[in-house]
């Protein structure tokens, strides 16, 4: 038999020792690999020839190789199975390893939502795709206003502005302003607002101008091109998919300001970012 002729036994025991080439040829991996094991410490040989350098391993080994193969195709990288085998808790290992392996699934889970969405809804949702980010904590000049329309942004922005002029507010690089609905719900008149500009340093209040910071926020995203009029579709985009991916509301609805009448000559080129506060629901 090739296998006789190949393996040597090269001392009376109850295993026989099989040369490295032998041993791999077993196992169906290469002599890199089982060299690697050796230098990472995974798997020593049973024995080294002093002399040649031959490295010779033993039928038992295999259970060990075959370990580390098993945890390797169950996602284990090499640091990862040589803690495990020094872990004192190798359940609470495999938990936490089992736990990144349900987020990488939620994660993949949600970008194949958003791909039949796509496929369902046309190229043209693409333009204006929804996101998942975390909005930074920032110190804000603040101002609560009642307005009777949404024109009526128009008036307050400047109103503001006069106000942190007084205050000798700087304004936070990037700029950062953006309108907090106060209360739930859509309205098409007596809207209660407060609007926010990002800024370096809280200042000195001023009648009608108070400084708060707002802590680090997760959002659902969405960007809009155009008028304030249209606005409607893109929240029917965005709160669809708020829906639709188990998320809730639990927060104010901001709309980000960041090119618009004081700087493009045309409402088609104005741009805008709504972001809701969500969490996950939880579950009943």
């Amino acid at each position: 038999m090739k296998m006789n002729e190949e393996h040597r036994m090269e001392e009376k025991s109850e295993d026989y020792l099989y040369r490295i080439g032998m041993f791999a040829q077993m196992n169906h991996i290469t002599i890199k690999a089982l060299r690697f094991y050796e230098e990472q410490g995974l798997l020593y040989p049973a024995k080294i020839d002093e002399e040649s350098g031959y490295r010779y391993y033993k039928m038992s080994q295999m259970e060990t190789i075959h370990r580390i193969l098993a945890l390797k195709e169950a996602g284990f990288k090499i640091d990862d199975i040589k803690h495990l085998a020094d872990a004192e808790d190798a359940k609470a290992f495999l938990i936490q390893k089992k736990n990144e392996v349900l987020a990488k699934i939620a994660e993949l889970t949600l970008q194949l939502s958003r791909l039949d969405a796509y496929l369902m809804n046309g190229t043209e949702s693409m333009a204006t795709p929804v996101r998942i980010r975390k909005i930074p904590a920032c110190v804000c000049a603040t101002m609560i206003s009642r307005i009777e329309s949404y024109d009526d942004l128009f008036e307050v922005m400047p109103q503001m502005g006069a106000l942190m002029e007084e205050a000798g507010c700087l304004c936070a690089v990037p700029e950062y302003c953006f309108t907090n609905y106060l209360e739930p719900g859509y309205k098409d008149e007596n809207i209660l607002i407060e609007t926010c500009e990002a800024v370096r340093e809280h200042g000195e209040a001023v009648e009608g101008l108070t400084f708060k910071e707002f802590p680090e926020t997760e959002v659902v995203s969405i960007y809009h091109k155009g008028s304030y009029a249209d606005f409607s579709r893109t929240y029917e985009t965005i709160l669809k998919y708020i829906e639709e991916n188990g998320y809730e509301i639990c927060g104010n609805i901001r709309e980000n300001y960041i090119d618009g009448a004081w700087n493009k000559d045309s409402e088609t080129e104005w741009l805008s970012e709504i972001q809701i506060p969500v969490q996950k629901k939880q579950k009943a």
